[in-house]
């Protein structure tokens, strides 16, 4: 293991101290231990601190050991040991890490690591001219299935093409890094398949026979009593799954009637094509929304939606009565769009991504 030390003095700041955000993150962690144990929560604080100042800082350390009652060499020892703590100054609006463990390697991490030489710096752990950004290679960071990846800040991107980590690169150095969708680059949900699921896209199959519940059955037969014939009695029997009418005799013994089959209710006809209500449609762009951010759209539901030219969260949001109408019935939803809500949705993430959804609906997307 390499040996890790703080950066020189003349980077160093003279003091540190927890913003007000910070300091409540860093109260509710030590809370978290038990009396007399609070100096567990020294990593924690340290990646606080980090977090605020985007390196850990020998004030920084002074200060953890400070609040902790720990000694500063303790707090030292913890800081050097893991390299998740940048020991350093960094990129202030992107430290790219680039994982060049064997999956990414075989997968194409070596032409990624080009791309930070040749778009930041040469030499990993430098800043760019101007203090912006940084870059540095880094152990598996848990993505295997979809390499090769980076990390920056707490998200990963991933299933990356070199041109596609310089429009990342790009995007955080204009200070549109909260634009750009963590996770897979390419048509992949989270680690499934490329190309979406290939199991369980139809419907369950319909059982070979309905059970008797879904009718009222009447059953006749001729009695096999050995007493003499009486009227039958009709009577309604329920029980189990049935509920059954049948003629019992004297013995007790039920003699089924004939059985009335219950019409089965037609279905609506699907929508045509070319009806004016029809949402219209457009070519699918370079980089189409995650529609699956909407609840209530799965896969099969997006690939749908392609085919009908619907690939933005803009078309949705703009979606009248009679648009939302006909696809509703298109998909046979049985008003679905309306209970979600697609358009209010549609309107958050279009307006502001991830963050405004939560702001609007107080949870996260799908």
């Amino acid at each position: 293991m390499s040996v890790r030390r703080l950066a020189e003095e003349n980077v160093q700041p003279a003091e540190f101290k927890f913003s007000r955000a910070m300091a409540a993150e860093a109260r509710k962690w030590i809370k978290k231990y038990p009396k007399g144990r609070e100096q567990s929560a020294v990593i924690p604080l340290l990646m606080l601190a980090q977090e605020q100042d985007g390196w850990v800082t020998r004030a920084a350390i002074e200060h953890v050991a400070e609040t902790l009652d720990m000694p500063r060499i303790r707090v030292l020892e913890v800081a050097t040991f893991y390299t998740q703590f940048m020991l350093a100054p960094v990129g202030t609006k992107a430290h790219v890490q680039v994982c060049g463990t064997t999956p990414c390697m075989l997968r194409g991490a070596e032409e990624l690591k080009k791309v930070c030489q040749n778009r930041i710096n040469h030499d990993p752990l430098a800043l760019n001219g101007e203090g912006t950004l940084s870059w540095e290679e880094v152990e598996c960071q848990g993505a295997c299935v979809n390499a090769p990846m980076v990390m920056i800040g707490k998200d990963t991107y991933e299933d990356l093409t070199p041109e596609r980590l310089e429009e990342i690169i790009d995007a955080f150095e204009a200070g549109k890094g909260a634009s750009v969708k963590p996770g897979p680059q390419i048509d992949r949900i989270y680690s499934a398949p490329v190309g979406g699921p290939t199991t369980l896209l139809e419907d369950a199959p319909k059982k070979a026979a309905k059970k008797s519940s879904s009718s009222t059955v009447k059953i006749a037969s001729t009695a096999r009593s050995v007493t003499p014939k009486k009227k039958p009695v009709e009577k309604t029997v329920e029980g189990g799954n049935a509920t059954m009418r049948v003629a019992a005799t004297a013995s007790g013994r039920a003699k089924p009637s004939a059985a009335k089959p219950v019409a089965k209710k037609a279905e609506a006809p699907v929508p045509s094509l070319d009806d004016k209500n029809r949402p219209a449609g457009i070519d699918k762009p370079a980089t189409p929304d995650d529609l699956k951010m909407i609840s209530g759209v799965g896969p099969k539901i997006e690939g749908t939606l392609h085919s009908l030219g619907i690939y933005t969260f803009k078309q949705i949001a703009g979606w009248k009565k009679a648009e939302r109408e006909w696809v509703d019935n298109y998909l046979k939803f049985k008003g679905r769009i309306e209970r979600e809500d697609w358009v209010k949705q549609a309107k958050a993430l279009a307006k502001g991504g991830r963050d405004e959804y939560v702001k609007v609906f107080g949870k996260e997307p799908r």
